[in-house]
């Protein structure tokens, strides 16, 4: 390995993100990567939990996360395994865990689907046509919601405001290219970097 590519001292313990070009890896798989911390194929909800820490949730709102999002997914992801009271989720069958009343930018492999990430814009981002406001944001969730999905409704729901929360600017917006890099987790390897660089 080349000193090029071994991280500086500035950049000790951060998470790297693979890039896009690597490995056989969906998209939705390279999204929830990022909490695999120790990058066993296996997210326990202490790597959820130090996962939200590191891209700047606080303490209350990262042990929620990991409660509610291992407990709801790890089974889904263990077909034809036994309950476990560790809840861990398995990265390479994330797609089984897919919520309903998302975007749809997520096609049912994993992968990413441009079409339906431009038409999240083209439809809801009237203020900005590369940005959306709160309000903006609200039509969104409400306009795919399913009936009576009340978990995907929840699911949605935070996932989205977490993202408002952490990446809007001043003026209020969410922009096109922090939503595009939560969706391969890029972002939440770039949100660690801030961080880190902060301390």
């Amino acid at each position: 390995m080349s000193s090029s590519s071994l991280p500086s001292s500035a950049d000790a313990g951060v998470y790297r993100a693979p890039s896009l070009n690597e490995g056989e890896s969906n998209v939705l798989k390279k999204h929830v990567a990022f909490f695999d911390r120790n990058h066993d194929g296996v997210i326990y909800p202490k790597e959820t939990y130090q996962g939200f820490r590191a891209i700047g949730c606080g303490v209350a709102l990262s042990a929620i996360s990991a409660v509610l999002i291992n407990s709801s997914l790890s089974q889904k992801t263990r077909p034809g395994k036994g309950f476990s009271m560790l809840f861990p989720i398995e990265v390479d069958n994330i797609k089984l865990a897919k919520h309903g009343s998302d975007s749809g930018v997520y096609d049912t492999e994993g992968r990413f689907v441009p079409s339906k990430f431009d038409g999240l814009f083209a439809k809801h981002a009237k203020t900005n046509p590369n940005a959306l406001t709160s309000a903006e944001l609200k039509e969104l969730l409400k306009a795919n919601r399913e009936p009576k999905d009340y978990r995907g409704w929840v699911a949605a729901w935070t996932e989205w405001k977490i993202l408002y929360a952490l990446c809007k600017d001043a003026d209020g917006l969410l922009h096109k290219d922090a939503v595009r890099a939560v969706y391969d987790g890029s972002l939440f390897a770039r949100l660690e970097k801030e961080k880190a660089s902060k301390k």
